[in-house]
């Protein structure tokens, strides 16, 4: 496979990370009565301990907020909609990827920042430390495909 082919590799990867993280942001309270019926019988989260808890909980506090406040899902819309036109940026460095190497690096600032925005935000909203380091997994997981991609871009004639 030809250096240009395997950077298109990589590149598709974060993409397709992005891709699902945005459509999965649309239907949330759906996703999580489904995860929730998988988990448990009892959807009282103060039955439970640990993830299940957890996932129980954040279902009923966007239970109770839909039906209240509808709106509020707007936000997670919002969410969604951004890591979709993320994903599109690096249409850029897909098809150049000399000239729009930086795209790259932008991509691994904004997988490094997810860092401090999941630990520090997440204390203050009092996720649980095992929720952050979930979120922190894109991250982890998108950093090396755009080091791969970095790399393999310099090697290509210009």
């Amino acid at each position: 496979m030809t250096d240009l082919k395997k950077i298109r590799v990589a590149i598709i990867i974060v993409m397709f990370g992005l891709f699902i993280s945005g459509v999965t942001a649309f239907p949330l309270l759906h996703e999580l009565n489904f995860i929730a019926n998988l988990l448990a019988d009892d959807l009282n989260p103060a039955n439970h301990t640990g993830l299940t808890h957890w996932i129980l909980r954040v279902r009923e506090g966007l239970d109770v907020t839909y039906q209240a406040y509808p709106f509020i899902g707007y936000g997670t819309d919002w969410l969604a909609f951004a890591h979709l036109m993320i994903m599109l940026f690096f249409i850029l460095p897909y098809r150049d990827p000399i000239r729009y190497e930086g795209v790259l690096h932008v991509g691994i600032w904004s997988s490094l920042l997810i860092f401090p925005l999941a630990l520090i935000c997440g204390a203050i909203r009092e996720i649980p430390i095992y929720w952050r380091l979930i979120d922190c997994s894109f991250g982890v997981f998108c950093i090396p495909p755009l080091i791969y991609a970095i790399r393999l871009t310099r090697r290509l004639p210009s």
